[in-house]
């Protein structure tokens, strides 16, 4: 009688077993499904407050991109802090709460090497010289600024664009006696716009952004100089995988697309 017992439950044994296996094989592909999940949602751009140190000539174009981001990522919010680049350096070493920065020159962010994540180089421009509107003084090419009745105001060396119009004069061997050198481009745009100054060498797309304020004079492409922007992610961001997503979206068509239409060349 035992012995028939115990094969009744050896039976039902097995037909449980028998019925558990299919439950436990859908509770295993539901696991595989919630991993899959979670794998899925690590390669999306994570929520964050980013905070994005960015040349001053940059003022305008990235406050119109930064609302297109943050569209395009709901949950991310974008705030810039735009300043020389010398001075987002200094902000940088110091351990300015910062997520990613973007420079007017390569040489600055060549400085910052150890502070930051690989450089892209994303736009590139050019300088112009921007005077009164209507060009009141007649100015027309860099040799007028030699002028001394003119007051001519520029940025100061350290600064990428001073740095920049420097490089142009010498290598036309003219002398520029400024009445102000300013801390960045904005604020040489500022003296011009004011009439302060009768002119001033900036980026062509910051004379863009006062188009009833100032005039912008070409300077030829054979004496001019390009000036590169290169973006990284700082290592010592807390928010790495956000900041490096929005670098790497300042290079998709549709960023470089905002860029261009605001006056930035192609990288």
């Amino acid at each position: 009688m035992s012995q028939l017992f115990t094969g009744r439950r050896a039976a039902a044994a097995l037909v449980t077993a028998a019925l558990l296996v299919p439950l436990a094989a859908c509770g295993n592909d539901d696991s595989a499904k919630d991993k899959g999940a979670e794998k899925s949602g690590s390669s999306a751009v994570p929520k964050a407050d980013l905070t994005v140190l960015a040349a001053s000539s940059l003022t305008d174009v990235f406050k119109k991109a930064g609302a297109v981001y943050e569209k395009e990522h709901p949950g991310t919010k974008v705030n810039f802090s735009f300043a020389g680049s010398q001075e987002l350096a200094a902000q940088v070493r110091e351990g300015a709460p910062a997520d990613a920065v973007v420079t007017a020159d390569t040489k600055t962010m060549d400085g910052l090497k150890a502070d930051v994540g690989t450089p892209t180089v994303i736009a590139k421009n050019r300088l112009v010289i921007a005077t009164g509107e209507g060009n009141p003084k007649k100015i027309d090419n860099l040799k007028a600024l030699t002028d001394s009745k003119l007051k001519v105001v520029l940025a100061a060396s350290e600064v990428p664009v001073g740095r920049y119009s420097k490089q142009v004069l010498d290598a036309q061997k003219l002398k520029v006696k400024p009445v102000s050198q300013e801390p960045n481009v904005r604020a040489v745009l500022s003296k011009v716009e004011l009439g302060e100054a009768d002119a001033g060498i900036v980026y062509k797309t910051d004379a863009a952004t006062a188009p009833k304020k100032v005039d912008a004079v070409d300077i030829p492409d054979a004496q001019n100089a390009v000036a590169s922007y290169p973006a990284a992610p700082l290592k010592a961001s807390q928010h790495g995988a956000a900041a490096a997503a929005f670098v790497k979206w300042l290079s998709t068509p549709e960023a470089q697309k905002i860029l261009q239409q605001a006056g930035f060349q192609k990288p």
